[in-house]
């Protein structure tokens, strides 16, 4: 099958080292389209940048568009046996819109990315000209499905020795019917999702050892943060939650109206609480939107971007 990253961007998938939260050197995959201002897109938890397959070529006509693999995820590095610092993926983010952009960026993110936008727009606010989030477990109480409560109680130590027998690549036809059925109860319309998209969406977690770690940790990194929210301890969503009047730059909200992960009720709240924002949302449309509802997403954040200004 031929390359995603070689098929999708004119210099196919390229590497930026930098360095991560706990001080070491790490290298980014990433591959960019267009010209014009620059536009990062952020995937979310256990996904990489095959996710907004649908919708880097119609954003390319307009902006330098830029996809990138979080730590861990996609075709990035996987750290091995070391844990994560609190917030490490918004210290890493800004790191990587620093060395790729020269001015502020707009930044379109979805699910666990859109909460990590939204923390680096608290923090460093000149460096996001505009914000696009897509479906935001801000006001979520618990993980939402499963699978995600499940590897977020397995202790790390567990999902290492899985990693390192390389368990998912001897099950490789088994792990990518499970995440088919998984993936299609997030779409609104199953079948649009092809035996070409449940192959690069299961690729890093078949032909990577580290990526099923990392997503592990990262749940139970979520799961920590949810709970202390619930039972009013600091942490990373509390604070993310008691600032976002602090975010002022021009932000477009988008949301499935029929989410099972996180209500649209969410989105309303998140509206309320942004000074600069707008909520659209996205009829016929479930938790996976970039690809559920690519068009519609497409068409929302061009408008939107056509009609404001970069601060």
């Amino acid at each position: 099958m031929q390359d995603w990253w070689q098929k999708t961007f004119p210099k196919g998938r390229q590497y930026l080292t930098i360095t991560d939260a706990s001080g070491y050197p790490m290298q980014v995959a990433y591959g960019e389209k267009g010209v014009g201002k620059p536009l990062i897109l952020l995937h979310g938890i256990g996904s990489w940048s095959y996710n907004w397959r649908k919708s880097i070529e119609p954003l390319s006509q307009h902006f330098r568009v830029i996809c990138f693999d979080a730590k861990g995820f996609g075709f990035s590095e996987k750290p091995q046996d070391r844990r994560e610092v609190e917030g490490h993926q918004a210290i890493e983010f800004e790191r990587i819109i620093k060395e790729l952009c020269d001015e502020p960026a707009t930044v379109v993110a979805e699910s666990l990315g859109a909460l990590i936008a939204l923390a680096l727009a608290q923090e460093h606010p000149q460096i996001i000209g505009r914000l696009v989030v897509v479906n935001v477990p801000i006001f979520t109480e618990a993980l939402p499905h499963w699978g995600m409560r499940l590897f977020s109680h397995t202790p790390l130590e567990v999902v290492q020795i899985i990693d390192r027998l390389r368990l998912t690549y001897l099950f490789a036809p088994l792990i990518r019917e499970v995440m088919a059925i998984e993936r299609r109860e997030v779409l609104f319309d199953p079948s649009i999702l092809t035996p070409e998209d449940i192959y690069w969406i299961t690729y890093p977690f078949i032909e990577f050892p580290g990526t099923l770690t990392k997503a592990a940790e990262e749940l139970q990194i979520a799961d920590r943060e949810i709970k202390n929210c619930k039972f009013n301890k600091t942490g990373l969503l509390s604070k993310i939650q008691n600032n976002l009047n602090s975010v002022d730059c021009p932000t477009l909200i988008l949301w499935g109206e029929q989410d099972s992960w996180f209500p649209i009720a969410h989105g309303y709240k998140l509206n309320q609480c942004l000074p600069n924002s707008q909520l659209k949302v996205l009829r016929n449309c479930r938790h996976d939107a970039s690809s559920g509802a690519s068009e519609v997403v497409n068409e929302e954040i061009i408008e939107f971007l056509m009609g404001t200004d970069f601060i």
